[in-house]
């Protein structure tokens, strides 16, 4: 963990492997038991005169720190020396089961005036769920601890992905994103049921669903943003759409200048793999002023819809003075546009190719070993 300022510092072991850790140069954060009186070697004993920690408040909570303060009673608070922190993950169905799994989170920090901040991607993932509690300590001069009692156990969930750390993904995926290719359709592909039930039930109309889980654990627009997806690669060799798909046989096609063009603002979403060698990029089409629009606003990273990486749309200056597009070769684009969409628009026509299961990314989660698309934060 790491902190502005020495003074308010809590700073981690090289590694949680290595048991405690003394007498660092810094103010320390060092790993130990929450059973009781006694750590294993028998180093902590109980002193029911240290003030246990009161009225704990969390605050400042990014994806991957957060700030704690709490009250203390005045008796022999000018013997407190250490803080014991006990942090633990809140188990639940929806817990990211690849994050640190084995990182012990029992820490011990000097104490030092608060709120103190808690940092470290090593221990903090994105939106989970945490407990934390908090006990005093005395170090004595024989290297033993004399502790108050653990106080009351406080609940809190951590933020999404920052702007900040967004731009960071952003840059590793304009890294690899490639030469751009034209294109012209946007395309959907789903089974015939879809489509007769957009027809039958939503007034020829495809509607803005709620974004899954897929991609990174951090993203601010899983469960959030509503949206369709669309795609827009295409085959190298023919320039038109490929003919499989992991979501349908049946594909819906619209012009591309229906959804992308000047009253369009473009967002980077996201950008993450899925233990496989392709790389995949979420954008967000949103018309200028739309819902989607202003939640995007204050959410994600604007593109420059004529100069960016990954999906563009011009001025056609060599012909008819139309809109030409391309799109980057080397990734997957994954491209959610956050309005309705009228079935009369495009054409929806039954594919030649196979529906290739183990393409689809619904609720797909990210590989955090990844080097080439993940940050120095909670994955």
């Amino acid at each position: 963990m790491e902190v502005p300022g020495l003074a308010h510092n809590i700073t981690s072991p090289l590694s949680p492997c290595e048991g405690m850790i003394k007498d660092l140069s810094l103010d320390a954060i060092q790993l130990c038991e929450r059973d009781g009186s006694k750590s294993q070697d028998g180093s902590i004993s109980e002193m029911e005169e240290l003030p246990v920690p009161q009225n704990i408040k969390i605050s400042n909570i990014t994806c991957d720190s957060f700030k704690i303060c709490w009250d203390m009673e005045a008796r022999s608070k000018e013997r407190i020396t250490h803080y014991f922190i006990d942090l633990n993950k809140k188990e639940n169905k929806n817990s990211n089961k690849f994050k640190h799994k084995d990182v012990p989170t029992k820490l011990v920090a000097k104490a030092v005036p608060l709120p103190m901040t808690v940092r470290g991607h090593w221990f903090l993932s994105p939106r989970t769920e945490y407990t934390v509690a908090v006990q005093t300590a005395s170090k004595q001069t024989d290297g033993d601890y004399a502790v108050s009692e653990w106080s009351e156990i406080i609940e809190f969930c951590t933020a999404d992905y920052s702007t900040v750390h967004l731009n960071q993904l952003l840059e590793k995926a304009e890294v690899i994103a490639g030469r751009m290719l034209r294109f012209s359709v946007f395309y959907r592909n789903q089974n015939k049921e879809y489509f007769d039930h957009a027809r039958e039930v939503q007034g020829n109309r495809m509607l803005p669903s709620v974004k899954d889980n897929s991609g990174s654990h951090g993203s601010p627009i899983s469960g959030k943003l509503e949206g369709i997806f669309f795609s827009c690669n295409t085959e190298f060799n023919t320039g038109k759409p490929p003919q499989d798909s992991p979501y349908g046989r049946h594909r819906f096609e619209v012009r591309a200048d229906a959804f992308f063009n000047p009253d369009t603002n473009l967002y980077f979403g996201d950008f993450y793999c899925m233990y496989t060698a392709y790389h995949y990029v979420i954008l967000v089409l949103a018309p200028k002023g739309s819902r989607g629009d202003e939640f995007c606003k204050q959410r994600l990273p604007a593109l420059d819809i004529s100069n960016n990486r990954f999906l563009t749309c011009k001025q056609d200056e060599e012909g008819d003075g139309g809109l030409v597009f391309h799109h980057a070769q080397d990734v997957i684009l994954e491209v959610i546009y956050t309005e309705p969409v009228d079935l009369a628009l495009g054409t929806v026509a039954e594919i030649s190719g196979h529906q290739l299961m183990s393409m689809s990314t619904v609720n797909a989660k990210k590989d955090p070993s990844c080097k080439t698309c993940n940050i120095s934060v909670g994955r």
